[in-house]
């Protein structure tokens, strides 16, 4: 379990992603080379899923992406963030159209086992705690289904989290689960047959404000629960920089990403429906431009 302080307000997360949906695709350098990566890994699939999610879709490129790859399937882009789900009509073909659907991961809108492929790019970093999320996932999935997913692991942003822990005893940036526990949590919450691997990337920048515009316009700010309030100012800006002067090399800043692969299998599990919540089965979502 993670501590109270690293807990992430939903509601800010979903602020975050509408905000910035403007902005993220001029800046989401390695939010795209992930996604290709995974699509990448999705390419050796054996049969044609029918039913494609694409959770924490998004600007809609994955959703794209997989439409062009099986045309014949219906793809349902899912997203928290009503901004990032209207920049994803860009995305749109005039006639191979994906739906969309503004909703939280933790509580999918569809109805159980209609799903036959999730894909899930660098969303679950945004929980507090994966679990929900994946019960929710392996519930819409047909057994059978599978989960192909990206998240960020322990070591990403770790200069950025020990020069800021050298100014103040606040919490601003997330933490993120590693690998094992990942595992762990995917087979407790409906799955089998789980593959995870990791990837390390490396950014570089001239100084630490260019970094923070960077992930201040793909929606990434600190809305941990033990995150200061209010700006920050020039004398612990300042100190950040100074702190953050120690991981200089060839004359440019590094900002470490840890990124996770994995798949994993739904299997049949008990499948318990909550009274009066509305479950939407993907045969009525329509193709909206």
């Amino acid at each position: 379990m993670s501590s109270p302080e690293f807990e992430l307000a939903r509601s800010a997360v979903r602020r975050s992603f509408h905000v910035a949906s403007g902005s993220y695709d001029a800046n989401a350098v390695l939010q795209a080379r992930v996604r290709d990566l995974l699509l990448d890994r999705i390419a050796g699939a054996s049969s044609t899923p029918r039913v494609i999610v694409d959770t924490g879709a998004g600007t809609g490129h994955a959703s794209r992406a997989l439409q062009r790859r099986f045309p014949g399937s219906t793809v349902v882009a899912l997203d928290i963030a009503e901004g990032m789900l209207r920049a994803a009509r860009r995305q749109q073909g005039w006639w191979r159209r994906f739906a969309r659907v503004c909703a939280d991961l933790e509580q999918l809108p569809l109805a159980s086992a209609t799903v036959d492929l999730a894909f899930c790019n660098l969303a679950l970093q945004w929980l507090t705690e994966p679990d929900q999320a994946l019960a929710e996932i392996a519930r819409v999935l047909r057994p059978g289904g599978w989960l192909y997913f990206t998240t960020f692991g322990p070591d990403t942003l770790s200069e950025l989290r020990a020069a800021w822990a050298a100014v103040d005893g606040y919490t601003h940036v997330n933490r993120f689960i590693d690998m094992h526990d990942l595992g762990e949590a995917l087979t407790r919450n409906g799955f089998a047959d789980p593959v995870l691997d990791v990837e390390h990337f490396k950014l570089t920048y001239t100084d630490v404000r260019a970094l923070m515009r960077d992930l201040k316009a793909i929606g990434a700010h600190n809305v941990t629960a033990g995150r200061p309030r209010g700006l920050v100012g020039r004398r612990r800006l300042a100190a950040l920089e100074a702190a953050y002067e120690r991981f200089r090399a060839d004359g440019r800043l590094p900002a470490t990403f840890e990124v996770i692969f994995g798949r994993a299998r739904a299997v049949e599990r008990e499948r318990i429906e909550i009274p009066r919540e509305v479950r939407i089965p993907v045969s009525s979502l329509t193709r909206r431009p």
